[in-house]
């Protein structure tokens, strides 16, 4: 038995070995590349840039402005939506399930097409400001989200919690806010981090519809100074990873609670 304990523990090291060298590697050759001076010195003249580049940082701005909107907007949308056909009309969950999955099977210039007609009316409307891509964002995010918030609504008793607390005489907006949102906090967390992950390397919606954003600056900046563009991406991919383990630390943290309580 400890030998078979053994060989497993082997396993999961040389696996966990493979796939760390196969996510950092990359990430090690663009610092290093980013990092490359004159002479074969190194230098952080890239990094310092993203700061001295005006037009970066709005760009940063910008792209950091439309994550939390799209965020927002899709938790609004889902969270209340979902929470109803669970417990009022669940037979229409697999069509509300079909039609947010929809965006993962259509390709990114498809949907382009099909909103560059209504972002013709949205312009004009609302004005040509780049946060009007949350429109778009939340689209293309509700797959991730819906499924991030339909596992965390399975993982408790929905019905029972809304009956009990309706039977208290709470109202829906309060059975919502105070009874469904802090029992899937983990999974609104992570419905959230994904949508962030996703507007933040987004690009080619916002490229086709004339909009600068965080990745269609970093194209711009690859034929100009490919170190600036590296940097830039690299420092974008460490943020997405910081998401993600915050997300892994705060669902320890929650599960740890629950089972202390």
């Amino acid at each position: 038995m400890a030998a078979v304990r053994t060989r497993g523990r082997v396993v999961r090291i040389m696996v966990l070995s493979v796939l760390g060298a196969f996510f950092l590697l990359p990430l090690v050759a663009m610092a290093e590349f980013s990092t490359r001076g004159a002479g074969g010195t190194r230098s952080l003249a890239s990094w310092a840039a993203i700061v001295d580049d005006p037009d970066l940082v709005e760009a940063i701005v910008v792209s950091v402005q439309l994550a939390v909107a799209s965020s927002l907007v899709v938790l609004v949308l889902l969270v209340p939506t979902m929470t109803w056909i669970r417990l009022r009309l669940p037979a229409l969950r697999r069509l509300v399930e079909f039609l947010c999955l929809l965006p993962v099977a259509i390709p990114a210039i498809v949907l382009v097409v099909g909103m560059a007609p209504l972002y013709a009316w949205v312009n004009y409307l609302l004005g040509d400001s780049p946060l009007t891509l949350t429109f778009a964002y939340a689209v293309l995010v509700l797959p991730f989200a819906h499924r991030a918030i339909d596992a965390g609504l399975s993982a408790i008793d929905l019905k029972t919690l809304a009956e009990a607390a309706r039977g208290l005489g709470a109202s829906w907006g309060t059975v919502l806010l105070r009874v469904v949102v802090p029992n899937i906090r983990t999974a609104l967390i992570g419905a959230s981090l994904l949508s962030v992950a996703l507007v933040l390397g987004e690009f080619t919606v916002a490229s086709l519809l004339n909009f600068d954003t965080l990745q269609v600056r970093v194209n711009l900046l690859g034929k100009r100074d490919a170190g600036v563009s590296i940097a830039v991406s690299l420092l974008s991919l460490l943020f997405a990873f910081a998401l993600l383990f915050l997300l892994s630390f705060i669902g320890r943290r929650r599960r740890a609670a629950v089972g202390e309580g």
